[in-house]
């Protein structure tokens, strides 16, 4: 599986952006497919999560209320909503792809395939 994010930039505090990855190769085989970011100071910390199937998400506590996970299957494309941006916020983020069933969602180890990040600058 190959992941491509974009839509990435620099944003002022309280904007929004929308990120997007795109999945190609044997996407067929998606279990759960998550996003998260990066920083100097934080190794990768989860951000939200969805099954492929659509099934379940899952937010960290944080993101809640101001980031939205979604997917388009057709498309074989990921999103994540983000408004509200703070300059906390400010990461590089990847998307990450699981191809078997997890109890959990937030260790990057339990993850098979990342996208190459796309940096959020968020400034205040």
């Amino acid at each position: 599986v190959q992941l491509q994010a974009s839509g990435g930039g620099t944003v002022q505090a309280g904007g929004s952006l929308r990120l997007s990855c795109e999945a190609s190769g044997r996407t067929y085989g998606m279990h759960h497919i998550s996003w998260f970011r990066q920083t100097p100071k934080i190794e990768r910390e989860f951000v939200a999560g969805i099954t492929w199937s659509g099934s379940s998400l899952y937010y960290e506590d944080s993101m809640k209320g101001r980031f939205t996970i979604s997917k388009d299957n057709a498309k074989n494309t990921l999103y994540l909503q983000m408004n509200d941006l703070k300059a906390e916020d400010t990461a590089l983020y990847y998307c990450a792809v699981a191809m078997t069933w997890m109890a959990g969602w937030v260790t990057p180890s339990q993850y098979n395939y990342w996208g190459q990040g796309t940096l959020v600058t968020v400034s205040s």
